[in-house]
């Protein structure tokens, strides 16, 4: 994903940022827990479009956090 793109695109709901998930190829907002697939390269920001995540996903990452709490 280009970086200069991924830095102009934001959310089409709350303006946030989104963070760019390479293995899945989607875009998610985490306030939002929408995430926005990637096809062919090609952002699809559509809300209707997009997948909710689930409670796992929307948990923040960091490198303290484990998966086994």
């Amino acid at each position: 994903m280009d970086k200069e793109l991924l830095a102009m695109l934001v959310c089409p709901l709350c303006n946030g940022k989104l963070k760019y998930d390479r293995e899945s190829q989607e875009l998610r907002c985490h306030y939002d827990g929408l995430a926005y697939p990637i096809q062919e390269g090609i952002p699809v920001m559509l809300p209707e479009e997009a997948r909710v995540m689930d409670a796992d996903e929307k948990l923040p990452t960091s490198p303290g956090r484990t998966g086994d709490l």
